[in-house]
This record gives C-alpha cells, sequence and structure tokens, in this order.
C-alpha cells in the first residue's frame, strides 16, 4: 500500500495530514486493527479503488 501511495504521488503521512489523524490511525485501519470509514476511503480515493475492492470485508458486513 506504501509503495502504490508513492507511485501516485501522496504518502500515508500525506494522507494523515489531509484527514486530520494520526499516522498510526491510518496503519491501524490500512492493517485492519480498526476500522473508519473515513480513513478506508480515502486509502481507496488515494489507491484509485472502491473502498469494497481495498478492503473486501466491507462487502460481508460493513463499516462499524
Amino acid at each position: 500500500m506504501k509503495a502504490e501511495l508513492r507511485i501516485r504521488g501522496t504518502s500515508l503521512a500525506q494522507l494523515a495530514r489531509d484527514l486530520r489523524v494520526t499516522d498510526s490511525a491510518l496503519t491501524l485501519v490500512g492493517k485492519r486493527m480498526c476500522r473508519s470509514q473515513k480513513i478506508e476511503k480515502a486509502l481507496a480515493d488515494a489507491l484509485g479503488v472502491a473502498p469494497e475492492a481495498l478492503f473486501p470485508d466491507l462487502k460481508e458486513g460493513g463499516a462499524k
């Protein structure tokens, strides 16, 4: 994920600043250790995919 973000001209740190959250919040969501619809959508948008494609478990029960 980090490499693909860099290819697309951004980073986890930049996304965190844009969203006004901590870097660790993005990392936790990316590793599926916690959930955040806002962060899931931002990561998916930055990678050019739907949130459901990036996080297949969203199809099964939705974000908490």
